[in-house]
């Protein structure tokens, strides 16, 4: 195993994936996409143009994730491929996840990750490893993977028909009776991690590479000692059941045939009514009249004219885009709420 993270910079670039934390003050930023725009959740986004990419100050030409997390309305909003031009930001993928709800992307869904997943949660980071105690599993890659995934995964991303190759999802932990003894307070903090709730393949790469947070408080010297645990210290938790092309849950997505506000011009800080129509497959008509501050803590999810979703796989759970139109009756929407980083943020990582 090796930490994929840690301390100062390694031929020019950060070690690690960093993130940024913003609050209700930061305005919405456009997000063009490159790549997989029918599978990201819309722009604008709350991501300011001097976020850090992956790599940074020398992103180069990897993954070049951008994490930031709104802890001010509790969404956390991913890039994947990024890059800015101007005032605007160019992604080949992106994501929003509510942070107060335990959301999965829809099948066969990318995300700003191969696997579909957060990649914010599965971090190890120096905050959460110093209180002594983490309370979820970590990301990690390998080198190859096949055309299957099991949930929290909802996408995959094959390189290998190889049947024995991983699918993307696919949880390992450690074993309970590797000794930890010899290692660092920190680290023990990590494998101990590792121990109780594992750590979830998320994307193709180098092989036993933990995901983390880059961060001048690790100690590298001390991290490289992580490298004495080999995968077979590990055990596949069992994978039930492993989705392939055979057997893909899929439908019609609902539409949305209406969708109108109480007023098209309102004051900051006032109240907005918003009602629509959506009509699912097979099943009648459902209506809701939520109420929401204005701004909206997510503005995506408030478009000016009747949005028409494109047709998509069934999900296994709301996402950002459908959440809304799927309750009914009215509910108020504020953005009062704060995240502390050392919440358990449960998007599949718990």
């Amino acid at each position: 195993m090796h930490a994929d993270f840690g301390a100062g910079q390694y031929l020019g670039s950060t070690i690690g994936i960093p993130y940024l934390i913003v609050g209700a003050q930061q305005p919405p930023v456009t997000v063009n996409f490159t790549a997989f725009g029918s599978e990201s959740d819309p722009g604008p986004m709350p991501i300011p143009v001097t976020a850090p990419i992956e790599g940074y100050p020398n992103p180069g030409t990897g993954d070049r994730h951008v994490l930031v997390l709104d802890n001010s309305n509790c969404f956390l909003y991913e890039l994947f491929s990024s890059s800015v031009s101007g005032n605007t930001w160019n992604a080949a993928s992106a994501a929003v996840w509510d942070l107060l709800k335990n959301e999965q992307r829809p099948y066969t869904w990318t995300s700003a990750d191969a696997a579909g997943l957060p990649i914010f949660p599965g971090l190890v980071r120096y905050d959460e490893v110093a209180t002594g105690q983490v309370r979820h599993a970590f990301r990690f890659t390998l080198q190859q993977s096949r055309a299957a995934f099991i949930s929290p995964a909802s996408h995959w991303a094959a390189n290998s028909s190889n049947a024995l190759a991983a699918p993307m999802g696919m949880r390992m932990r450690l074993k309970a009776g590797y000794d930890v003894s010899s290692y660092s307070a920190t680290n023990q903090v990590i494998l101990n991690a590792l121990k109780k709730y594992g750590m979830i393949m998320a994307d193709n790469g180098s092989n036993m590479f933990l995901s983390g947070a880059p961060d001048d408080r690790w100690d590298n010297n001390d991290l490289r000692a992580l490298g004495q645990v080999s995968a077979s210290n590990f055990e596949v938790l069992q994978m039930t059941p492993v989705y392939t092309q055979n057997n893909i849950p899929s439908g019609v997505a609902p539409q949305i045939i209406s969708f109108t506000a109480s007023s098209n011009l309102i004051a900051a800080g006032t109240q907005v009514t918003l009602s629509w129509l959506v009509k699912f497959l097979r099943m009648p008509a459902r209506s809701g009249a939520p109420v929401f501050p204005w701004p909206p803590r997510n503005p995506p999810l408030i478009p000016s004219t009747p949005p028409t979703p494109p047709a998509a796989p069934l999900r296994p759970s709301p996402s950002p885009f459908t959440r809304r139109a799927q309750a009914s009756g009215a509910a108020v929407r504020t953005s009062s709420r704060n995240l502390p980083l050392d919440r358990n943020v449960e998007t599949g990582f718990e």
